[in-house]
This record gives C-alpha cells, sequence and structure tokens, in this order.
C-alpha cells in the first residue's frame, strides 16, 4: 500500500513538473509578442499605439512638429529614409507621410522595421494607423518602394501635464534584415560604404 501511494505521489509530482516547465517554455515563446502587444496598447518605452485608433478626441488648435528618422543595421544593404524630415500637425489631425527604401544590392533581401516614439511622454498619444513595422519587406535588386505612415497625435495630450508643453515629437524606425539564408553572402564592394553614407537619410 505504501509503496503505491508513493509511486502516485511521485507520478503526480512528474506531472505537476511537466506542466510547470511547459508552461514556462510556453510564455518564453509568447513573450516577445505580448511585451510588444502591452506596449503598442500602452504606449510604453516610447512605442507608439497602433490599437483603438478611433479613441481621438477630436482636432484641437495645438500643434506639435512631427520629426522623422530612418536607421539600418549594417546587415541589410538597403538605403532608407524619410520623404519629409518634419511635419507641423494639429493634435488629433490625420496626417500621411511615408518612407522609401532602396535595395542596394544585387539579390533579393528581405528587412523588418522597428520603431520608437520620443519623448516617452508623447508615445501614449501617438497612434498609427497605417504603417510597415513589424511586416517584412522583400526588395527586389535595385528595387525603391514607398512606405506610408498614416498616423495622428491625440489631442488629449494637451490635457496632459507631464506632456502639454511637448512641441516636437520623433517617429523614429530601425530596419534589421531577416532572411537568414542570405544573411552571410558577400555584399558589392560599395554596399556598405551606400548604407553608411545613406542609412540615415
Amino acid at each position: 500500500m505504501g509503496a503505491r501511494t508513493g509511486r502516485a505521489r511521485n507520478r503526480a509530482g512528474a506531472v505537476a513538473l511537466f506542466a510547470v516547465v511547459a508552461g514556462m517554455t510556453g510564455l518564453s515563446f509568447a513573450s516577445v509578442p505580448l511585451y510588444r502587444m502591452f506596449c503598442q496598447l500602452t504606449g510604453y518605452a516610447g512605442t507608439p499605439k497602433t490599437e483603438n485608433v478611433a479613441a481621438s478626441t477630436g482636432i484641437a488648435e495645438q500643434r506639435v512638429t512631427v520629426q522623422f528618422d530612418a536607421n539600418v543595421n549594417s546587415d541589410l544593404p538597403w538605403r532608407f529614409k524619410p520623404a519629409d524630415r518634419a511635419v507641423e500637425v494639429h493634435l488629433g489631425a490625420e496626417t500621411l507621410t511615408h518612407y522609401t527604401a532602396v535595395n542596394l544590392s544585387d539579390q533579393p533581401v528581405t528587412g523588418t522595421a522597428t520603431f520608437n516614439v520620443a519623448p516617452d511622454a508623447a508615445a501614449r498619444y501617438f497612434s498609427k494607423i497605417e504603417c510597415f513595422c513589424f511586416t517584412e519587406q522583400t526588395l527586389a535588386p535595385g528595387q525603391e518602394v514607398s512606405m506610408p505612415v498614416l498616423f495622428y497625435v491625440d489631442a488629449a495630450m494637451a490635457d496632459d501635464i507631464d506632456a502639454r508643453d511637448i512641441r516636437k515629437i520623433t517617429l523614429s524606425y530601425t530596419f534589421y534584415r531577416t532572411d537568414a539564408d542570405d544573411k552571410n553572402k558577400a555584399k558589392p564592394a560599395d554596399v556598405t560604404a551606400a548604407v553608411k553614407a545613406g542609412g540615415n537619410g
């Protein structure tokens, strides 16, 4: 009797331990997309909100200047830059701008972009209705594409004591290479220099 009870307890303990390990493994895979979702919903860590884009409180008289920044990781042989360096917008007004990207290599290359907003206090009010972030973009050799960004800065920012005096906001994107198969292929000699020269727009 005692031996059977001990074996049953051991089995129960093993099942419980397996469940804990499986749960931790699942959380580790989910942590990145969950963190990204949290940041996009709340504007945490300078991440522009991409949900609840209809929550703007209307168009206000107050204006802010939105500056656009572009960066390219050294592994990605692209030139990437904003069409506009900056635009002045009314709080609450939808604004359309775009970035351009050019594949400087002689082979197809895939990249994906991350982004953030500075200062952090403005991020919770910066809502992107349409953008290219977190979406893989594959460019053919020499191909140039236009990537639209439709956004607004919520008029509620004017009522926030921590953010109402902000007059300049910077939206920054950084593109990274994502096609692992081509990652280690040699680049033409002039590609690296061109990326360094044109990566920041």
